[in-house]
């Protein structure tokens, strides 16, 4: 099944896919089929924390509305204002450098996945705007899988992570090198000494924090659908493309994935509880396109109108690219 969220004549909704040219409201629908009160998660996430049930109930308000075409308003897909699937969720969870193209730029890396965290606050859905302001500096995007959580995991082996997806979404890991090079410390770090933990020893390090450069307003895209599970047969063989306007910036699979879904969602849940609705993004697919183009040199600042996504069984995702003049406010007290 192929699930979204929605704004349509003014009532933000929940539905699922009709066909090529339509939605059904879910819950609009399960009242006209089975009668008021029958089904009413109030979004997403509400649905999913009801399990396999409420998709299974899903799964038998399509049948109807496709069975009986006039008991079911049928809304135009191009009518509605699209929302991301999930719309708050309690985490987004992304996993840095995991495609193997960027192994040769490592010069140190861990042997483990290595994950951040953005706001929910970032979200915005397809057909949205991605505002870019002058003092964010260089703005790319950054094409990904990403895997919607169904139930509960924590400490749960990687043999077992696939039974806790809700689904899959396309996500777009909006990133500024612009921000990231401001924000980046070359420090000192202090640790207690190994041999004596009673004396501390200085590391250099370099270090820049996430929170501006991945975490700004419009900086994640997501869906336009929540694809099932079920109907995804492999999350590790997926073909994915990205485009700026009409020009192809990425031709990439999740197969190039160092750390393979399963992997990245056993490492996550050994630390953090993912909850229904948690997202996590599996990590950008940017090998450069035939043409050699790179999701690197598309910066938002100067090049592009349209930015578009497409992976393997998930459908397409456009967002389109405002350039915001405004400038930084008076954040620092005179």
């Amino acid at each position: 099944m192929k699930l979204a969220s929605f704004c349509f004549q003014g009532i933000e909704r929940i539905g699922a896919e009709l066909d090529a040219a339509h939605l059904i409201d879910i819950v609009q629908a399960a009242k006209q089929a089975f009668g008021e009160g029958a089904f009413s998660p109030a979004d997403m996430k509400e649905l999913l924390n009801l399990g396999g049930g409420g998709l299974s109930r899903v799964q038998e308000i399509i049948a109807f509305a496709k069975t009986n075409p006039g008991a079911v308003d049928f809304i135009p897909k191009a009518s509605v204002k699209w929302r991301p699937p999930i719309r708050n969720p309690g985490k987004i969870c992304g996993v840095a450098m995991n495609n193997s193209a960027s192994n040769d730029r490592k010069i140190a890396a861990p042997d483990h996945p290595v994950f951040f965290l953005k706001p929910a606050s970032c979200l915005i859905g397809h057909n949205g705007a991605i505002s870019v302001r002058p003092y964010y500096g260089s703005v790319h995007p950054e094409p990904e899988l990403a895997v919607i959580i169904g139930k509960p995991m924590r400490d749960v082996d990687a043999v077992d992570a696939l039974g806790y997806v809700a689904g899959y979404a396309i996500f777009n890991d909006i990133t500024s090198n612009g921000m990231r090079a401001e924000d980046l410390f070359r420090y000192w770090a202090i640790y207690a000494n190994v041999d004596n933990p009673d004396k501390t020893e200085r590391r250099e390090q370099n270090l820049s924090y996430s929170g501006r450069y991945k975490g700004a307003d419009t900086f994640g895209v997501l869906g336009p659908w929540l694809v099932t599970r079920d109907a995804i047969n492999d999350p590790d063989n997926l073909r994915v493309y990205c485009k700026l306007d009409d020009e192809i910036i990425a031709e990439d699979s999740t197969r190039y994935y160092n750390f393979k879904v399963r992997e990245v969602l056993s490492f996550i849940s050994q630390f953090k509880t993912l909850q229904p609705g948690d997202v996590v993004a599996c990590g950008a697919a940017f090998k450069p396109s035939s043409n050699r183009k790179s999701i690197h040199t598309a910066n938002f600042q100067l090049l592009g109108a349209q930015v578009s996504i497409e992976i393997e069984g998930l459908g397409a995702q456009y967002s389109y690219i405002n350039r915001e003049q405004k400038e930084i406010g008076q954040w620092r007290l005179k």
